[in-house]
């Protein structure tokens, strides 16, 4: 039987039968959630208060006066973002719409694009469209469409950063990163990476990128200081709806605030452990894996211990879920896959059979999933530090991890020397 397996399906067929199979479904995917759900909104609308400061901005209307204890949709880009975002003002408010939601879904497939880049594959592959197939899946993805949000822009900067830093384009790394900064600091923790790497020229635009843009919009606005003594005071506050933070998730559920600080410090303290593990042993045997895994625990990391954190910011994790295609990524572990379903599943938890264990599922499980899928990666890597510890190994880690073979298969002893490292 597997002779004639492999007369009907050489493993050269596979590699064009995956494309053929993944192509036509992904492109199906794209145009679903761009040109139906996209098109067709829903009551959450992140576009229509940028489109009107945009609209104030250009018409010398106060852009920073809107009333912050309403539960809408809030402008809260600041003065650079107001000024990248004006052109939009010069269209009627549906045309501007549709072409935002036609440039996002461009930068989400060139971020499926950078993403295959990044890992040393091209478009012929199987890989490209998986790739597309995995993004336009996730509710992440499609509720950036639906809401039409800025951060398909955000990942296409990430990825452009991820991939300069990686190839030693460190001008390019801070011009694509700066670019985001300016509309939404939300990236601004990966400027560690490229300190801790050494490749210093990447924060000189990163810096001067967004403070240039500020510095040309900062006078053009009529309220630009309303920026800082009304939106920065309401962007350090924890509100209790539409925020998966564990601020946020607190607030809601009403936990007490000595348990919320708790649970932040030792996130905190998860994340520091992480990226010391990530930096030492990694960073100079497997740059790529340092690069995504560690860019993932500090976004992980702001998106629960900050103020704010919202379901479709899972996104910038594409790059850590990626990882687990590289050996002895921190992601091959069921937990932090469960992790993954509850971060980016578009599926609804509501039940009308249970209705209040439902409402719970779905209001907690973006924050339990970021939550095991940090847990997942720092129990990963303190389980190798331990058994670094045990095995008296000084040296780098390389491509698997010891499976204490000796205990699995019986053989050898309590004197039999354990191995901590393999070939690469």
């Amino acid at each position: 039987m597997a002779r004639v397996d492999r007369m009907l399906f050489p493993p050269s067929s596979a590699q064009r039968v995956i494309p053929m199979i993944l192509w036509p479904i992904s492109i199906m995917m794209v145009l679903h959630k761009s040109v139906i759900l996209g098109v067709d909104g829903a009551r959450t609308n992140d576009f229509r208060p940028v489109y009107l400061a945009a609209w104030r901005f250009l018409n010398d209307f106060p852009v920073y006066a809107e009333n912050y204890n309403t539960v809408d949709p809030h402008y809260l880009y600041p003065p650079s973002g107001t000024l990248v975002m004006a052109p939009l003002a010069k269209l009627d408010y549906e045309d501007a719409r549709w072409l935002f939601i036609a440039l996002s879904t461009i930068s989400l497939v060139a971020c499926a694009y950078l993403l295959v880049r990044l890992f040393g594959y091209g478009i012929g592959g199987w890989q490209m469209p998986a790739v597309l197939f995995a993004f336009f899946s996730t509710e992440t993805v499609a509720n950036t469409l639906i809401f039409t949000n800025f951060n398909g822009f955000v990942l296409l900067g990430m990825l452009g950063f991820l991939l300069a830093l990686r190839n030693r384009h460190d001008w390019w790394a801070g011009v694509f990163i700066g670019l985001t900064i300016a509309v939404k600091p939300v990236l601004a923790p990966l400027l560690l990476l490229a300190l801790l790497n050494r490749q210093w020229k990447a924060i000189i635009p990163a810096v001067l990128v967004p403070l240039a843009l500020l510095v040309v919009a900062w006078p053009l606005g009529v309220d630009s200081a309303d920026f800082v003594h009304r939106t920065v005071p309401y962007l350090g506050e924890v509100r209790d709806y539409y925020n998966s933070s564990i601020a946020g998730n607190g607030a809601y559920f009403g936990v007490a605030d000595w348990l919320v600080l708790l649970l932040r410090a030792a996130f905190v303290l998860m994340a520091v452990f992480c990226l010391w593990f990530l930096y030492r042993y990694y960073r100079k045997t497997d740059e790529l894996l340092w690069l995504t895994v560690s860019a993932g625990v500090l976004l992980t990391t702001e998106f629960l211990v900050g103020s704010l954190g919202q379901g479709y910011y899972s996104m910038l994790l594409f790059p850590l879920l990626a990882s687990v295609f590289l050996p002895g990524s921190p992601m091959r572990n069921w937990p932090a896959w469960l992790g993954v379903y509850g971060a980016f599943t578009f599926d609804s938890l509501y039940s009308d059979r249970w209705e209040a264990f439902g409402r719970i599922l779905e209001y907690n499980k973006v924050t339990m999933g970021w939550s095991l899928i940090m847990i997942a990666v720092f129990c990963s890597l303190l389980f190798r530090y331990l058994d670094l510890r045990r095995a008296g190994a000084a040296g780098p880690l390389l491509e698997e991890w010891p499976r204490r073979e000796n205990e699995a298969t019986g053989t050898g002893g309590e004197g039999a020397p354990a191995v901590a490292t393999v070939n690469r």
